[in-house]
């Protein structure tokens, strides 16, 4: 994809930045990169790339103002059909600024922060880097987010109910036993297999809803079948269809574990435990009753 804009684009955005601040007074934040980031009114033309930072931003109530999406993005459904500003082979700077934004949310995955900060930074277009390493820093984002979009108020009282329901779900687990648990979540064409470590969002889901991991890769997320199977895990989790999950577990080697052979092996929402927003939460009370069916029904 193109990165060098057109000076009429650049014209275009220029005129737009400079035009009479809609309403409210500059406000500053840091980002995930430590950088400091100024928008110098409430902004009314957001580009989000990648499906959190939209669902982040739609969930407070700004889906009107989002004007750019990236090509993966499937939820929430009133975002359906925005302009596409990137996809699997990259992101088009010249696609964002024709979007004519005013805030650029971005996440560094598939080097989108590389191909975006720079330029933005030059064409003078406020651009903010999110990071969602656990699930507090989700909450925190949307905190963020929120204070960005001249809407602080808005965030504090999503942040809270989410937090609401996280600490509900710290109650019924608290004091149980904690069953060891592997969630793969995808496979790779070489046969080996990508699973839940520790210092990630989804790893952070998993111990909150009462679970431990059943092993440490350390930095690395793909490990082999043999891994898996050794590490014989109390539950076994598939971010996945159900389909696909028994297909795997009906393999040699598979069918003997004691995950499976307790009908503890069960398909999970990739949509609420691979994209870190709101979802995210919904994701953590359904794992809290897979690991603990009994405090579930309290």
């Amino acid at each position: 994809m193109r990165r060098v804009c057109s000076l009429s684009q650049v014209a275009g955005v220029l005129a737009f930045a400079l035009a009479p601040a809609a309403h409210a007074e500059p406000v500053t934040v840091r980002d995930a990169f430590d950088r400091s980031v100024t928008v110098r009114a409430s902004p009314q033309r957001i580009v989000t790339i990648f499906a959190s930072n939209t669902e982040m931003v739609a969930a407070l109530g700004l889906a009107d103002r989002i004007v750019g999406i990236e090509a993966f993005t499937r939820f929430p459904p009133e975002v359906l059909g925005k302009p596409l500003v990137g996809g699997r082979l990259g992101f088009s700077v010249d696609a964002v600024v024709a979007r004519r934004p005013d805030l650029v949310v971005v996440t560094p995955s598939r080097q989108a922060a590389n191909q975006l900060v720079d330029p933005m930074e030059r064409l003078g277009i406020p651009i903010v880097v999110l990071l969602q390493r656990n699930v507090g820093e989700i909450l925190s984002n949307i905190r963020l987010l929120a204070k960005l979009a001249g809407v602080p108020e808005r965030g504090e009282a999503l942040a809270a109910r989410l937090q609401a329901r996280l600490d509900t779900v710290e109650r019924r687990v608290a004091g149980r036993a904690t069953p060891s648990v592997v969630m793969i979540t995808g496979r790779l064409g070489n046969g080996l297999m990508l699973v839940t470590r520790p210092g990630t969002y989804t790893g952070d889901a998993l111990v909150r809803a009462g679970g431990r991991l059943a092993f440490d890769s350390g930095a690395i997320a793909q490990v082999s079948p043999e891994a898996i199977i050794n590490a014989d895990p109390d539950v076994l989790l598939f971010a996945g269809s159900d389909k696909d999950m028994k297909e795997l577990i009906a393999r040699p080697g598979w069918s003997g574990m004691r995950a499976v052979t307790s009908k503890r092996a069960h398909a999970v929402s990739r949509a609420e435990l691979l994209i870190p927003g709101p979802r995210t939460i919904d994701g953590v009370e359904k794992l809290a009753a897979l690991l603990h069916p009994a405090a579930a029904a309290r």
